[in-house]
C-alpha cells in the first residue's frame, strides 16, 4: 500500500468530501436500510456546497487522509464549540472522524485523531470533545483507547428524530 498523507482540506476538495461523507454516514447510520430521515440528513449534511462553506469557515479545520490522490478519510474540528457539559473555556469539537470501511483497523483513524488534537491544541484548545452515536460500537470503544473520558449520554436530534449519543472528551 502507498503511504498515507494528511493535509488540510481545500475548497476544491468539497466534491470528494461530500461523496466520502455520504458513504461513511450511510455505512454507519443506515444499519437497517435507508429511510427518508437518513437520506435527507446525508444529502443536506454532505452537499458539496455546504462542505465548501465548512472548509472556508474560520475556526474549522478539516484534515484529509489520502493514499495517492484518493481521499480515504477526514477529521473535522470546530474551535470554540460550546456544549452544556463542557466547562473548559476554549474547547474544540471533533465534529467528524470519518474513514472508509476498508481502511479501518490500520491506524489511520488514530493518525487523523492525533492531527485533530494537535491542531486544536495549536489553536488554543484545552479540551477536545466529541459525541458518538450509541449504536456505533467501534467508535464507542475507540475513543477511550485514545485517552478520551466518557462524560455521559447526550441526545442528538436530526430530521425530527432523536437518537442517543455518548459524549467523550480529552484534555490536551
Amino acid at each position: 500500500m502507498q503511504p498515507i498523507t494528511l493535509r488540510k482540506a481545500l475548497p476544491q476538495d468539497a466534491l470528494c468530501l461530500a461523496a466520502l461523507g455520504i458513504q461513511v454516514f450511510l455505512d454507519t447510520y443506515a444499519t437497517e436500510g435507508i429511510r427518508d430521515a437518513i437520506a435527507q440528513e446525508a444529502l443536506e449534511s454532505f452537499s458539496p456546497e455546504r462542505l465548501s462553506k465548512v472548509i472556508a469557515r474560520p475556526g474549522t479545520l478539516i484534515t484529509l487522509a489520502e493514499i495517492g490522490d484518493h481521499l480515504i478519510g477526514f477529521a473535522q474540528v470546530a474551535m470554540n464549540s460550546n456544549h452544556e457539559r463542557i466547562t473548559s473555556p476554549r474547547a474544540g469539537e471533533l465534529q467528524r472522524l470519518y474513514l472508509q470501511e476498508r481502511f479501518t483497523g490500520q491506524g489511520i483513524g488514530c493518525r487523523l485523531l492525533e492531527a485533530a488534537e494537535q491542531q486544536a491544541r495549536l489553536d488554543g484548545a484545552s479540551l477536545l470533545w466529541a459525541t458518538v452515536w450509541a449504536g456505533n460500537d467501534r467508535a464507542l470503544a475507540f475513543y477511550p483507547r485514545q485517552g478520551y473520558e466518557h462524560f455521559g449520554s447526550q441526545p442528538y436530534t436530526f430530521q425530527d428524530e432523536t437518537h442517543e449519543n455518548q459524549l467523550f472528551g480529552k484534555f490536551l
